[in-house]
């Protein structure tokens, strides 16, 4: 149950004693009190920061918080008083206050505020659950945080030669990712070699003194939709780190001017932002490229992007690497060997299917809903793929008023995906309209085109200009790939 009391003591408390506490910096106030009070004024060390004092208005309260009339909340409380012309909210016996709110907050929430633990670690008459460091390890580095990431971008890019740059990148900050690892379905395979990462990253120092600098290169292979870039995104949630996304069709691009610098800054805005994850999807572009006669200034670039990968290093920038492709067929050594680990997205078997199905409907009211059912009748569809049934259900209940729907609507729309998956490889149709539905690449191009119309939570283009080329590489945008399932 919300405690507006409790939410406005915590920050009043953390205003007061991040002030007085001059050993504190910013990763000792949690992410939703530090984002109020960042300020954009660079220093050597930072494109932004906190400035002291804090000071807990009615405004600044109100934003934190999410209580709408912060003052009235706390007003009956001995330890609190308010400066009407400045809206200022402070406490008038901290230790008071301190001991109130530790007889009202839990472990979990006392946990992921370093700055009361520290204040707390040093009361008399009350305890922390954790260690001041422990605390802060439990909160998400200031260098994850959205503003914090856009700050340093401002100041890095100033220049309009560098928009193009802009273009090429979608940097992510795991607050904006909604999935977590923990909420998808997995292979063995592909959870063994996260958890191998995870410990990767927590060990680095260990690595870097018995010499294993080369690790964290993955490569993820698989067709569309499986969950490539999901578990990518997921995995940056996971770890509390920016995800920097960019696209091997992007790099190659004619369109674009300096292609080779733009793969130099892309590692560049990596190593900035690191700890971080980089993920370079369309992979096989690069084999495409080498083989071509294309202009030298793409090769070029791709050879740019070759040494910058050998030079990246997690161990060393804290940079992991990540690969994705959808044609592994066209890679070729040079390629292949730059990863130390290659990961593979099967598409999902009857079983995997029929969890993908139970999570994306667990909004949804379906009368005698059998996923079992609908698993067996749709072998080789992939995640996205089934989120697609299940929209066209729902869409085709709506024609009829209706917001529920049934077992049979959904079976129905599985029949009308496989009508619509059979005309693709239709050959009727000359010139224009048959380049378009006759889809190279197996015939599921055309499903992965409208992938991104259908995505839950993502819903960033990451690359207008070229979304109908983009969205065929593994799009699935948090639960689009569909690979999820809830944790009981």
């Amino acid at each position: 149950m919300d405690d507006p009391a409790l939410d406005v003591v915590e920050f009043v408390l953390t205003t007061h004693f991040y002030t007085e506490n001059r050993d504190l910096d910013e990763n000792d106030l949690p992410p939703r009190f530090r984002q109020v009070f960042w300020s954009d004024d660079a220093t050597d060390d930072a494109p932004g920061g906190v400035e002291r004092p804090l000071k807990a208005t009615d405004a600044t309260t109100r934003t934190a918080t999410g209580v709408e009339r912060p003052w009235e909340a706390v007003s009956d409380l001995l330890f609190t008083q308010h400066t009407e012309f400045s809206g200022e909210i402070a406490v008038t016996q901290s230790g008071m206050g301190l001991e109130w709110y530790r007889d009202r907050a839990d472990d979990d929430r006392v946990d992921t505020n370093p700055t009361l633990v520290a204040a707390l670690s040093t009361a008399a008459d009350v305890d922390a659950p954790v260690s001041h460091e422990e605390a802060r390890n439990n909160v998400r580095p200031i260098q994850a945080d959205r503003v914090w990431i856009d700050a340093l971008l401002d100041e890095y890019f100033d220049e309009e030669e560098d928009d193009e740059m802009l273009d090429l990148v979608k940097i992510r900050a795991p607050e904006e990712i909604e999935t977590t690892l923990t909420d998808l379905v997995l292979t063995g395979d592909q959870e063994d070699e996260i958890q191998k990462i995870v410990k990767a990253i927590e060990h680095r120092e260990y690595l870097a003194e018995i010499g294993l600098r080369e690790i964290g290169k993955l490569l993820f292979v698989g067709p569309p939709g499986t969950g490539k870039t999901t578990v990518s995104r997921s995995l940056a949630h996971e770890l509390g780190i920016p995800l920097v996304e960019v696209k091997m069709s992007m790099i190659t691009s004619q369109y674009l001017g300096e292609t080779a610098k733009n793969v130099e800054k892309t590692f560049e805005v990596a190593k900035r932002l690191s700890p971080c994850i980089l993920f370079i999807d369309e992979f096989d572009s690069v084999a495409k490229t080498r083989r071509s006669d294309e202009h030298a200034a793409l090769k070029r670039a791709v050879n740019t992007l070759l040494k910058s990968i050998d030079e990246v290093s997690l161990v060393r920038d804290e940079v992991l690497l990540i690969g994705a492709t959808n044609h592994p067929d066209q890679l070729d050594a040079a390629a292949w060997r730059r990863f130390d680990e290659i990961v593979n997205f099967p598409k999902p078997d009857r079983d995997m299917r029929a969890d993908i199905l139970r999570v994306v409907t667990r909004e949804m009211e379906i009368a005698d809903f059998d996923p079992n059912e609908v698993a067996d009748r749709t072998d080789g569809l992939t995640g996205s793929d089934l989120r697609m049934v299940l929209r066209e259900a729902v869409l085709g209940a709506l024609t009829e008023d209706r917001m529920t729907i049934t077992q049979a609507d959904v079976m129905a729309a599985v029949e009308d995906f496989e009508e619509r998956d059979n005309l693709k490889n239709m050959d009727m149709i000359d010139g224009e309209g048959a380049e378009l539905l006759g889809e190279t690449d197996g015939g599921h191009d055309h499903e992965e085109e409208h992938e991104d119309d259908h995505a839950d939570h993502d819903h960033e283009d990451d690359y207008a200009d070229h979304d109908h080329e983009d969205d065929h590489a593994d799009h699935d945008h948090g639960h689009e790939d569909a690979r999820a399932q809830p944790q009981n």
